[in-house]
């Protein structure tokens, strides 16, 4: 038999792991400011459309055409326009945003290989961690639109699938963007998640494929049409997170 145990610290090491543990304590206080922050420096920016897609498009692709077009017609429509404040499809969104009356917004991250943030912003927030970043495009967005895109889109995108499914937060606009691009996930989603029970059939409602860019804010308007932008006072009693 195995007889394999964690060896126990020496009294040098125990001195050494309760340093590191009162640094990891403090250092929820730098979590915190981060938060503090980007609250303070992005609560005027209400309501907000976020837009996701991939870093690596540049014009004249049709992918960065179509992301500034959206853009452009959702500042017209009156809301700001957030997108990851980085290069690709994040530059055309700002670049669309600013073209237009209202603010174009980029929620940028320290990154050690990315490029920096694009020239298109108005408002512009840095992070270093990903997950106060992510917490702040919910928290700020009325909406959301997904652009073609890999993991870091994929990533934005079940993410708050998962917090609308779970009621972490009110049912919100969530519009896949080029039909073609995301079929295949939308079959996989029909064929093997529903079909093997993994979420329930409903969930697939969740998303919505919209291609025409006028659509797109025409979608956003329906949604809100009867309830507004701000959370009402039923759905801040029933304990929606953000």
């Amino acid at each position: 038999m195995l007889q394999n145990k964690v060896p126990k610290p020496s009294d040098p090491q125990r001195v050494l792991q309760s340093q590191s543990s009162a640094r990891e304590a403090w250092r929820m206080f730098e979590f915190i400011a981060e938060f503090v922050t980007a609250t303070e420096h992005l609560q005027a920016i209400h309501p907000a459309v976020a837009i996701f897609g991939s870093a690596r498009i540049a014009p004249p692709h049709p992918y960065y055409a179509q992301a500034e077009d959206i853009a452009r017609r959702l500042s017209d429509a009156g809301f700001s326009v957030i997108s990851g404040g980085g290069p690709g499809i994040m530059e055309a969104v700002n670049k669309g945003a600013q073209a237009g009356p209202s603010p174009s917004v980029g929620l940028n991250i320290r990154l050690p290989h990315e490029q920096g943030g694009n020239a298109y912003q108005d408002v512009s927030h840095t992070f270093q961690h990903f997950f106060a970043r992510k917490v702040m495009f919910v928290k700020q967005s009325c909406a959301f639109v997904m652009m073609p895109g890999g993991y870091g889109t994929l990533d934005e995108l079940f993410e708050v699938l998962t917090l609308i499914q779970t009621g972490k937060i009110r049912p919100l606009p969530l519009i896949l963007v080029r039909s073609a691009f995301w079929g295949g996930l939308l079959e996989w989603i029909e064929g093997t998640l529903v079909k093997e029970g993994m979420i329930s059939p409903g969930n697939r409602s969740l998303l919505r494929v919209v291609d025409d860019p006028q659509q797109i804010v025409d979608a956003i308007f329906d949604h809100y049409g009867t309830r507004g932008f701000a959370p009402s006072p039923a759905e801040r009693e029933a304990g929606f997170a953000l």
